[in-house]
């Protein structure tokens, strides 16, 4: 029988994103909000196309009663309150509705295989869809207005009072590697070790369905128990486990903290440098966990005095990083947690990696969602600003993953693509955010909610 001890239920963690799966990554996020706390982008602030009339907007039925709250656990926020509005949004572009139809409809397909688990509605909408000529932005516009509801999502604080929800953004990083160990290549990317246990305690209990721990088995007064799995400090550095994760070890990258940021966003590109594989590029993604809660890095500068809150971002840590290399290990094992990978086929490289919805990612139309709140595969249309400029960013994206950081309602992280100019603008996303999600008419939030959960 295996004993599992008290301790190691603080363990308990959902599903990530990028994690997904951390959904692929604790992983999934890379944004300063997750570093506090925890491709190529699409053209942003397009205007319509010259001599296009707009979308028209329908008029809508008259507002119902608001759904009443729905309760759960978060970070930043203890209720929600649910809205529907009959104002549709005027600052969609007709570019986006264009380049958002295509992914629309691979969520239908993602959606038609969860037919058992949604709402008839769904399947209805997604049926009226494909009648659509995708480069027809006024029937798109139109589309919408017909078949759907908005609902504003409005976060509410420990007093009951409304308040913005948080945009952050993360991006799959692209790293050189090699298959061996070099002088210059030395820090491992490993597979997940034969003696990590995963326990799903939806097996024991049902209400615990999403939940998990995780450990490692040990002998003790002759029985087996269930321990913590080893840390992050203790995995890359403890003289007793030294050499562990290079005997699990799927490739080698030279940085230890571009290595981390890759377990943060939970999946990444590889550009292989040596060997009969030069040239060639592989996709790890997110396989496992170690068990330990994150803890921020960019939390930890700030506490140490390093960084005021206000300058936390994916570059002003690197920078730290490189004027302190004495530290580094220092700051990445305030971290204990620790994410292991499994190599992926590469498939079209304009393609995002697998997210939660098990669909490729969408630069710049994908979003990392709690699906408590906002169901997978679901159509949203986000009010925000834009990371580099501060410019309006309104548009419509779809809840494609979902991430460890990500909990509460109105809570995103938008998918910048992949490379270093994604990465350069999901390292600047931290903004207040609006969000609408768009309902097929008669299915009301409370009822999306509580499929999501099942």
């Amino acid at each position: 029988m295996i004993h599992i001890p008290t301790l190691i239920w603080s363990y308990i963690a959902t599903t990530h994103r990028p994690k997904r799966q951390h959904s692929q990554a604790l992983a999934g996020i890379l944004s300063a909000s997750i570093l506090l706390s925890a491709c190529t982008a699409m053209p942003l602030g397009v205007t319509p196309a010259p001599n296009r009339k707009p979308a028209p907007v329908l008029p809508l039925p008259p507002p119902a009663p608001p759904a009443p709250p729905v309760i759960g656990s978060q970070s930043s926020a203890t209720s929600a309150r649910f809205e529907r509005i009959d104002t549709a949004p005027s600052d969609l572009t007709d570019d986006n509705h264009i380049a958002a139809w295509p992914v629309w409809l691979a969520s239908c397909e993602g959606l038609a295989k969860r037919a058992a688990k949604i709402d008839a509605g769904w399947i209805k909408v997604c049926a009226a869809a494909k009648l659509i000529n995708p480069k027809d932005a006024v029937a798109i516009g139109a589309y919408w207005n017909a078949h759907f509801d908005l609902w504003r999502v409005q976060p509410l604080d420990e007093l009951g009072a409304p308040t913005l929800g948080k945009m952050t953004g993360y991006y799959e990083p692209e790293l050189k590697g090699s298959r061996q160990r070099t002088r210059l290549f030395d820090v491992p990317l490993a597979a997940t070790p034969t003696d990590l246990v995963r326990v799903e305690l939806a097996d024991v209990a049902p209400e615990l369905a999403g939940k998990r721990v995780r450990g490692r088995l040990i002998y003790q007064d002759k029985q087996r128990r269930l321990v913590p799995y080893w840390s992050r400090e203790e995995l890359t550095s403890s003289q007793r486990l030294r050499g562990f994760l290079d005997r699990h070890a799927l490739v080698w990258v030279a940085n230890p903290l571009d290595a981390f940021l890759l377990q943060v966003q939970g999946s990444g590109r590889i550009r292989l440098v040596h060997g009969p594989d030069n040239g060639r590029v592989i996709r790890l993604g997110y396989a496992d966990a170690n068990g330990h809660p994150y803890r921020s890095i960019g939390r930890w500068l700030v506490e140490q005095g390093q960084l005021l809150p206000s300058e936390v971002s994916m570059q002003s840590i690197k920078a730290w990083a490189e004027a302190h290399p004495q530290r580094v290990d220092e700051m990445l094992n305030h971290n204990p947690s620790y994410i292991f990978f499994r190599e992926l086929p590469l498939g079209d490289q304009h393609e995002g990696p697998l997210g939660a919805f098990n669909l490729p990612l969408s630069a710049g139309l994908s979003i990392a969602v709690d699906p408590s709140y906002t169901p997978l595969g679901t159509p949203v249309v986000m009010s925000g600003t834009h990371p580099e400029t501060n410019a309006p960013l309104t548009r419509l994206v779809f809840a494609h993953d979902t991430g460890s950081d990500i909990k509460g309602p109105a809570r995103i992280d938008l998918f910048w693509g992949s490379g270093r100019q994604a990465g350069e603008l999901a390292g600047r996303s931290n903004a207040p955010v609006s969000i609408m999600m768009l309902l097929p008419k008669g299915l009301t939030p409370a009822g999306a909610s509580a499929r999501a959960r099942e």
